[in-house]
């Protein structure tokens, strides 16, 4: 404590502190080169050290009923997806979802929309980029018309709950520990639907004609590898007879056995298989690496090879597409470092990443969201890896479920919590705490599985960027950044230094995931609200809503995922979501003030308790720099 207490700056020395660190929040958030949690956590650390905020104000985010309520709902949604219920959902979607290509987008953009509304949209973007795709194919459609629309309705469908996204539950929370009455479970709902029905209608009536028609081809020709496909002989003189076939001399140099055909037999390689005298191998890799090593390994090379997708695959062997999620634990690593093949008994053949296949060292390149795996295996591996949260794998739904007399429970739990929340029978936490042990009794998941449901990450990026706003209303760095922001705009009145914030906020969330983008501007908004005698709440959800309608790049992670899918260049997501972007500001701007008067008291919570219903109203306006500023 001593040694903290003698690092103590001046308070000028800590808004220089803080407001540097808010410049390094950005960079770090935007170039990812350490993970955002590990970001947020040094982040703390230097509050701490430096005596900004001391150790329980640096924490106390992490304490919050919302940091519980969010991690309820993960193991709920997680429950649902492991159950199989979204899978009859979503297979019963896609039944109905035939004929015009009209009636297909609306079916899919309000279906994925309102279960968006509930649920995280990353996860329901993830578990439809498959079924999507083989619903295109059959209906002959191109699944780039179909994969950015249900992007943008999963992001959307997010406005309509205090549920519906992270950054929904981070302003809540902020605006809670700021003595503030935290947003109802419904509380945006009419502003949510306006939305909606606006993005689907302009997806119908614009997007559609826009967008391209990528046409679809072999996996083989998509991902360019038939060039890097060989079959190969092994002679008696070859050093590669009784290897296995993991640690054989042809994986150290990056080859990659696909299938072995000994005899009257075709065999899957598995780490147990060794290589014997006369097998024929089905290898992927650099051709000329392999006729370098022709001589050394005792390998004869057949010509005029013509290998198409029926080769890599048989009645148990199969080819499919995998997608990295945003909560796979591949993220950051290399097939090497994951020991994927041995691991998972899988064969990466290529990774597709935004408009490139890559085939040379792949398992040497580190994996991010949304790469494309083209991976080869046993069907019963795929359908394995298609349940877990490592991989999204790029096929149908299937109609069978895992445990559905029990996902139904948890669907019975879940609208519980959604009732007795929404109709503050129960604070809202509570409802999905009690909906989320529910579930854990009834034995609906494994309790070990629950960990895995919840996303970590987004916690301590929630509850270390609370702090970090508390940190920036304490030592005035939101006071000085106000104070600019309203004499550069106040001339023109208190509506268009709002539009400012909402603006500053959807510039943020192109290198900043959404949540971040809020949380950065957040304290200095409601610091300006106050001193213009504005309303608080206004300012909150005008930032928090234009988080979510921020469509112009695709970097959020729903876009992320459909981007090696459809192969999309940059410039669609541009031309599509840039448009769309600007009307829906333009209608937040026009709702806010009809739901949240501009004007209207602030309402705050007695004595801080975020507990109590009883609210006090606060219409003075705070002076900054000496001076009393009235809003226009």
């Amino acid at each position: 404590m001593d040694f903290l207490l003698a690092m103590t700056l001046p308070a000028g020395w800590q808004i220089g502190v803080v407001l540097a660190l808010l410049v390094v929040a950005v960079v770090l958030f935007a170039n990812e080169n350490i993970p955002v949690d590990l970001s947020t956590l040094i982040l703390l650390l230097v509050l701490i050290g430096s005596g900004v905020l001391t150790a329980r104000e640096a924490f106390a985010g992490f304490s919050s009923d919302i940091i519980i309520m969010l991690a309820s709902i993960f193991i709920l949604s997680g429950a649902l997806q492991e159950t199989g219920v979204l899978d009859v959902l979503g297979a019963r979607m896609l039944k109905v979802a035939t004929g015009s290509e009209n009636r297909l987008l609306i079916v899919l953009t309000s279906v994925i929309s309102g279960l968006s509304a509930f649920m995280n949209n990353t996860v329901v973007t993830a578990m439809f980029v498959g079924p999507v795709m083989g619903l295109a194919q059959r209906a002959k459609i191109s699944p780039s018309k179909l994969l950015i629309p249900m992007a943008y309705a999963s992001i959307l469908g997010g406005t309509c709950t205090l549920i519906g996204t992270s950054t929904n539950i981070a302003v809540s929370n902020f605006i809670a520990g700021q003595n503030l009455r935290p947003l109802g479970l419904f509380e945006i709902t009419p502003v949510g639907l306006i939305l909606v029905t606006v993005g689907i209608a302009y997806l119908l009536l614009v997007a559609r004609r826009i967008l391209p028609a990528n046409p679809e081809e072999s996996l083989t020709e998509d991902f360019a590898i038939r060039s890097y496909l060989s079959e190969i002989v092994v002679m008696p003189s070859s050093q590669l007879i009784g290897q296995k076939v993991f640690q054989s001399d042809l994986a150290k140099l990056d080859f990659r056995v696909l299938k072995i055909v000994r005899g009257n037999q075709t065999l899957t390689p598995h780490s147990d298989t060794a290589i014997a005298l006369g097998d024929v191998l089905l290898v992927t890799g650099n051709m000329e690496n392999l006729i370098k090593v022709k001589t050394t390994e005792g390998i004869e090379i057949k010509a005029d090879l013509r290998l198409g997708d029926q080769d890599l695959q048989s009645d148990d062997l199969k080819v499919a597409e995998a997608l990295v999620t945003p909560q796979s634990a591949l993220v950051g690593r290399t097939l090497r470092e994951a020991n994927f093949q041995q691991e998972q008994g899988l064969v990466v053949l290529a990774i597709y990443r935004r408009g490139r296949s890559l085939r040379e060292q792949i398992g040497s390149i580190k994996l991010k969201v949304g790469d494309l795996l083209l991976v080869q295996g046993h069907k019963d591996r795929l359908q394995s890896i298609k349940r877990s949260r490592e991989l999204a794998v790029l096929q149908e739904l299937g109609s069978g479920v895992l445990r559905p007399k029990k996902g139904y429970y948890v669907a019975g739990f879940f609208l519980a919590a959604l009732l007795l929340g929404g109709f503050e029978i129960v604070p809202v936490s509570l409802a999905f705490l009690g909906a989320a042990i529910a579930t854990l009794l009834c034995r609906c998941v494994p309790v070990e599985r629950t960990y895995q449901f919840i996303d970590w990450r987004l916690l301590i990026l929630i509850g270390g960027m609370t702090a970090f706003g508390t940190a920036m209303v304490k030592t005035g760095a939101a006071e000085l950044l106000a104070s600019g922001i309203v004499s550069l705009l106040e001339p023109f009145g208190v509506m268009a230094i709002l539009a400012g914030f909402v603006i500053l906020t959807i510039i943020l969330t192109q290198p900043m995931s959404n949540a971040a983008a809020a949380l950065v501007v957040l304290p200095v908004a409601l610091h300006t609200a106050r001193v213009l005698g504005a309303n608080e709440r206004t300012f909150a959800i005008g930032i928090m809503l234009g988080a979510s309608v921020s469509l112009i790049t695709p970097f959020e992670p729903s876009c992320i995922l459909v981007y090696g899918p459809g192969k999309y260049s940059f410039r669609d997501f541009v031309k599509t979501g840039a448009p769309l972007t600007a009307i829906l500001t333009v209608i937040v701007l026009l709702l806010l003030p009809v739901f949240w008067p501009l004007h209207g008291p602030a309402k705050r919570m007695n004595n801080g308790d975020p507990a109590t219903n009883q609210v006090e109203a606060v219409t003075s306006p705070v002076p900054i720099g000496g001076a009393v500023t009235n809003g226009p």
